[in-house]
């Protein structure tokens, strides 16, 4: 299943801030009994003693509208907003108070689930949809709140829930699925100690890296910034990539990259070599399918630009490996890609430290760290095709 990288997600307006993981479905499957909602439960470990907010904001694949559910699951379209934005309606779900659970029900929607700690989020209106926070904006008016979301699309094919960090690496969750036969799918949780962890490996790398962390003024470390996030706001180097990208560029100007991006169709594979500067791929009959220019650290990060990934068959996989392949610095030491062995991943000097020290914290080594973290499977994601029940557990920050 192709996922498109961060700030694509069909749920939101293109306004909005850079969105996270994308889920994509091809062809859809014979319709299965999935109800127009499912259960949601929602509970409460982190041992803080404010009050917890829910939001359930996305489109309704019902009706193709954006908006909100309340906590029965009843879809809410957006009204229209302004220019300058306007107050968003008050779309917050009471959440359940430390070591308490709640159920509430989602609908048919390619959304995310909100939460926030103490206060409730700001989200305002433009003509074009909804505003979402983005705290890497100073002046933004959720950047002093913990909060931290989850993404879901829930259709006639099932249940798709992740725990993602495309965007920021914030307030500690897992999420889960209860299937048909009764048995339960996890993913999401930290090791033990391993929020402080991240925080003290970002400031503990040399080059920028500490830039990333944002703190309130009471000194809680609220979130590390995705490092695509870093360097469009300055928070960490644009150049702190390019060492990497020169080697890569360089070696495949003497010999041949070559991909295979889909597991199950082996013999469809593309070859890469950097002519001019440009990094052209074949098809088996020697015919130029797709080129690359060299890209920039914003481009790895974000999978996007120089590396965009339309949801085609041949650019978009293309691409997606190579997005891969730079943030787990794995393109120098095997030139068959998509490399899936976890033990070669960030092993380089220069690599995406962010999704490096998140994934070493995971208690399962999952996480969404970068938009195609999912390559060779290794994204935090649950999905079930007939879902019972669906989980958010909100966890200790240490």
């Amino acid at each position: 299943m192709l996922r498109r990288p961060a700030h694509r997600f069909p749920a939101l307006a293109a306004t909005a801030a850079l969105l996270g993981a994308l889920l994509v479905f091809g062809a859809p499957s014979p319709a299965r009994a999935v109800p127009d909602t499912i259960p949601l439960n929602i509970t409460n470990d982190s041992g803080r003693g404010e009050p917890v907010y829910v939001y359930n904001l996305g489109t309704s694949l019902t009706t193709g509208q954006q908006g909100w559910a309340d906590a029965n699951g009843t879809f809410h379209p957006w009204p229209a907003g302004g220019n300058p934005p306007t107050p968003a309606p008050d779309a917050s779900i009471a959440g359940p108070a430390a070591g308490q659970s709640m159920t509430i029900r989602i609908p048919k929607f390619s959304g995310r689930i909100y939460f926030s700690y103490g206060q409730k989020l700001v989200f305002r209106l433009t003509t074009g949809g909804l505003v979402q926070p983005a705290v890497q904006n100073p002046s933004d008016p959720n950047r002093d709140i913990l909060f931290n979301w989850s993404e879901y699309t829930l259709n006639d094919s099932g249940l798709w829930l992740n725990s993602t960090q495309v965007d920021m690496f914030s307030a500690p969750y897992a999420v889960g699925v209860q299937r048909a036969d009764g048995s339960t799918s996890t993913t999401g949780h930290l090791k033990a100690g391993g929020y402080d962890a991240v925080f003290d490996g970002l400031r503990g790398q040399a080059g920028g890296w500490a830039g990333l962390v944002q703190t309130r003024s009471d000194g809680t470390a609220l979130r590390a910034l995705s490092p695509g996030h870093g360097v469009g706001t300055g928070a960490l180097p644009a150049t702190v990539m390019d060492d990497y990208i020169d080697r890569v560029w360089q070696r495949y100007t003497g010999s041949t990259l070559t991909v295979t991006p889909f597991a199950d169709q082996p013999d469809t594979r593309y070859f890469g070599r950097v002519s001019g500067g440009v990094m052209n791929f074949t098809d088996g009959s020697g015919a130029v399918v797709t080129s690359f220019q060299k890209p920039d650290a914003d481009s790895v990060f974000g999978c996007h630009k120089l590396l965009d990934a339309p949801n085609d068959q041949v650019r978009g996989p293309i691409s997606r490996t190579l997005c891969a392949g730079f943030n787990r610095s794995t393109l120098l030491v095997n030139a068959n890609q998509p490399d899936t062995s976890s033990a070669n991943f960030y092993q380089d000097g220069v690599t995406n430290h962010y999704a490096r020290i998140i994934h070493a914290q995971t208690a399962d080594g999952k996480a969404y760290a970068f938009a195609f973290d999912d390559v060779g499977h290794h994204e935090s994601l649950v999905h079930d095709g007939n879902p019972q029940q669906a989980y958010l557990t909100l966890d200790p920050l240490n």
